[in-house]
């Protein structure tokens, strides 16, 4: 059976996930880590799947990286022993860290104020569990995270380490790389990274605190780096199924997106050129993240329902249940014709942004079979 007859019966829009694809991203990503010396933690914040987890970490169990208390719980409950919440820690969410805790799993937080150090330390204090936390570092001016040399690393360390709680290392997050294009730019961001990071580590232990874990991790600059002297993990999400925006700078490219919005036609403005499908931005989301970028894909490529790219074929517009496709504006390439019931894929700008917009996954399995599973994912904070 084809993949167009395996999909024919679908309703749509459908989230498509391509397993051989995945599978194939992730050996690549291990085999280049492997080869630098360094541990991969993945973060499961794209997929948020346990299935597709299961797929991702070596050992099922972790470790691994969240981004919400939600995944936190969710993975916990299916065995991930080892994880880092790596977004900035409220002191009202502490509750559900101990629970977490409590509970076997062995979670840490993420941290760059001493009003975050003192909460962490206080509430291990209360419930006699040293609470294993990060120190932010900004290693590009691209969000949180205290610059490597900043004088309140080590404020925040000693509230952590003699208060209580448990100062397990520091971390950083390379959001700036996602604005680097080609090798050599994000080699060079990598290195900028690795250096940020370890020059914070340094700083700690001349202080004579402990820095166990040095953690960086953006997709581009996990693939692109060279050297990772100094670093013991590198966390990366996206590089699972990747995405247009990777593509866009050279990650990556679309045949390696494993996942696709599928949708069936459903009218035409012929006059404009347009061929109308039912997937709307509520399908597609609105992330536009490839308009900066040399090639803009509009709200995502047009692909056939094999998952072949049709050259030059975007969508142009999102209403919420509509999606509007097109040619991209200067293309001389003639527009296939789509009758009304004709079924595309569609690849998204920002895998996290479009998955997020769907309870499950229709995955293509990886053996080539034509039964098509269903892998659940979840939502929330």
């Amino acid at each position: 059976m084809t993949v167009a007859a395996a999909l024919a019966d679908l309703p749509t829009p459908c989230l498509i996930l391509d397993e051989a694809r995945m599978l194939r991203n992730i050996a690549r990503l291990k085999t280049h880590l492997d080869g630098l010396g360094v541990a991969l933690r993945p973060h499961l914040k794209t997929l948020k799947s346990v299935e597709a987890a299961r797929r991702v970490l070596k050992d099922g169990n972790g470790p691994a990286t969240v981004s919400t208390l939600k995944e936190a719980e969710v993975f916990a409950a299916a065995g991930v022993r080892d994880i880092i919440y790596a977004v900035g820690i409220a002191p009202q969410k502490l509750p559900r860290v101990i629970a977490l805790r409590g509970a076997g799993c062995d979670l840490a937080v993420v941290l760059d104020t001493r009003v975050q150090a003192a909460a962490v330390a206080a509430m291990s204090r209360a419930v006699g569990d040293a609470i294993p936390a990060l120190i932010e570092i900004d290693c590009d001016g691209h969000r949180a995270g205290l610059k490597p040399d900043d004088p309140e690393i080590v404020a925040i360390g000693r509230i952590l380490h003699e208060g209580g709680a448990q100062l397990r290392g520091v971390l950083c997050h390379s959001g700036g790389s996602y604005g680097q294009v080609g090798p050599e730019a994000l080699a060079d961001f990598a290195e900028q990274e690795r250096a940020a990071i370890v020059a914070a580590a340094e700083t700690l232990r001349a202080a004579g605190l402990p820095c166990p874990v040095v953690s960086v991790g953006s997709t581009p600059t996990a693939h692109f780096a060279r050297d990772l002297t100094g670093v013991t993990e590198v966390r990366a999400g996206v590089y699972v199924s990747q995405d247009l925006v990777m593509a866009g700078i050279g990650v990556c490219t679309p045949d390696d997106i494993a996942l696709s919005v599928l949708a069936t036609v459903i009218g035409h403005q012929s006059e404009r050129g347009w061929t109308l499908v039912d997937a709307g931005w509520m399908a597609l989301s609105r992330d536009r993240g490839t308009a900066s970028q040399a090639v803009d894909q509009g709200y995502g490529l047009v692909c056939d329902v094999e998952g072949q790219v049709i050259p030059d074929l975007i969508v142009v517009g999102a209403n919420q249940e509509h999606g509007i496709i097109g040619l991209r504006a200067g293309s001389t390439a003639t527009a296939p014709d789509l009758p009304v019931g004709a079924q595309v894929r569609i690849l998204p700008n920002h895998a996290c942004a479009t998955a997020t917009e769907f309870d499950d996954y229709a995955v293509l399995p990886a053996d080539g079979s034509a039964h098509i599973a269903r892998w659940s994912r979840f939502r929330g904070w």
